[in-house]
């Protein structure tokens, strides 16, 4: 089932395509001419333009150029009774997908609109592939765990899947937030849509707003065609907006417009599209705290805040560990080409035994870096990362002397003194390389140029 609109100025016509495409399953709307046309398609969710070439005073050919600026994705197919090939020759030129002359058979009519539906799903799978490739999932495809916490998740999960209610996912880094803004598309009526995930903190500032929205060609230097942005990309499924907190403040203003407008504008472009996407964002931050300290807007936090899933630290559900060891031995066992491979009693001691500050994401690199490295069917402790081996736990943050002075302090300045230092600690450490300091702090590298800029620490 597909939307499809109509354009022609004899309302016969309209009617007759009408409930033709209509038997077939397809939600069809009509216009007359190109007002009407343009109108429906700023709408956005049209999937096939069918448009006469002559329309009275207006033209077919102006239709598809409208439609492409407005959706590039969209299919054009051009319906005329003057056919001549320089007609034919335009329209194909101007992105049409095919052109049908009158007067034409019901089958072929119909032949040609599959036709181009079955290109506009193609297209639509590359977009997506194309902006998947590169992006591996370390984490588990599917909610694993039976502790009351992870139950707690996946009963939030399967309640919120149905709706089309903007949901928030909170939790430290690499517990797992993708895997269930993932589940919620998967358990939906969207399960066959897109789900289209964008890191909002590795992408640079200045291409951001291009990489949601879009942009027109000619919007900037180097903008030599148009795009369609994230937004668009996404269809009728999931937009999966990760580390939220990293957006740029001027970029979260027009965020904030799109979900509650449900439209957005491309860079350089004046019309404005509707979007049908759902709309997860997640966060490894307190976006309450980030709001108080100026960072990120209050209304988006509301509005993005509508249900909210904490993930627990893995430390926290520690009775799913060994369900996510089994399921890891098994997946890189195959991924390495390597028979069943088992831990040592000492191996698994070790493994339970550790806290995991990275949570999932830094167990399954534990599991797949002792899979690889294992000479034979058996995990020792020397296949084990040294914190490991050395049967340590994680090292924890120092933390800060409890004891109020009997004169009070100025909690923000003392807060603010011990964020100076361990800054300054972790740039020392890591010889002035940002990027490395910023791993070993657990931020990304846009929050760490932040904090620096915030103290006036540059080396």
């Amino acid at each position: 089932m597909a939307s499809i609109l109509v354009v022609d100025d004899e309302a016969s016509m309209r009617e007759f395509l009408e409930i033709l495409l209509g038997k077939q399953g397809h939600r069809v709307s009509t216009a007359a001419g190109l007002a009407g046309a343009v109108a429906r398609a700023g709408e956005g969710g049209v999937d096939l333009v069918i448009t006469d070439l002559r329309l009275g005073a207006d033209s077919g050919i102006d239709v598809l150029r409208k439609v492409k600026e407005l959706s590039p994705a969209t299919e054009v197919v051009v319906v005329t009774a003057f056919a001549s090939t320089e007609n034919a020759v335009q329209a194909m030129k101007l992105g049409a997908y095919d052109y049908v002359l009158k007067p034409f058979k019901v089958d072929e009519l119909r032949l040609v609109v599959e036709k181009a539906l079955e290109h506009r799903a193609l297209v639509q799978e590359n977009r997506v592939l194309r902006h998947r490739v590169g992006k591996p999932r370390l984490a588990a495809p599917e909610i694993i765990g039976h502790s009351a916490a992870t139950e707690e998740v996946r009963a939030l999960v399967e309640k919120v899947a149905p709706t089309r209610t903007t949901v928030l996912v909170t939790g430290e880094s690499g517990v797992g937030k993708e895997v269930v803004a993932r589940a919620i598309h998967d358990q939906s009526d969207k399960r066959d849509q897109p789900f289209v995930a964008v890191n909002c903190g590795a992408i640079p500032e200045g291409l951001i707003e291009s990489e949601l929205f879009g942009h027109e060609k000619g919007a900037f230097t180097g903008a030599t065609d148009t795009k369609a942005g994230l937004f668009e990309v996404a269809g009728t499924g999931t937009l999966f907006l990760d580390e939220i907190a990293e957006l740029p403040l001027q970029l979260q203003v027009r965020l904030l417009r799109a979900l509650q407008e449900r439209r957005i504008r491309r860079v350089g472009g004046t019309a404005d599209l509707a979007f049908s996407a759902r709309i997860v964002a997640a966060t490894n931050r307190e976006l309450g705290e980030e709001v108080a300290a100026g960072r990120f807007r209050e209304d988006l936090f509301y509005r993005l805040n509508v249900i909210q899933i904490r993930v627990p630290p893995l430390r926290d559900r520690r009775e799913d560990l060994p369900l996510f060891v089994a399921h890891f031995l098994v997946r890189f066992a195959v991924e390495t080409g390597k028979p069943e491979v088992k831990l040592s009693a000492e191996a698994e001691r070790r493994l339970f035994e550790y806290d995991y500050p990275g949570n999932v994401r830094e167990l399954a690199n534990v599991v797949e870096r002792a899979v690889t490295l294992a000479d034979g069917p058996e995990i020792q402790v020397p296949d084990l990362p040294p914190a490991l081996r050395a049967g340590a736990s994680a090292p924890r943050a120092a933390a800060a002397p409890a004891e109020l002075p009997d004169a009070g302090l100025d909690l923000q300045a003392h807060l603010d003194g011990i964020e100076r230092r361990v800054l300054e600690q972790a740039l020392a450490r890591s010889g002035g390389v940002k990027t490395e300091a910023a791993r070993l702090l657990s931020l990304t590298f846009r929050s760490l140029r932040y904090r620096l800029a915030k103290f006036g620490i540059d080396r």
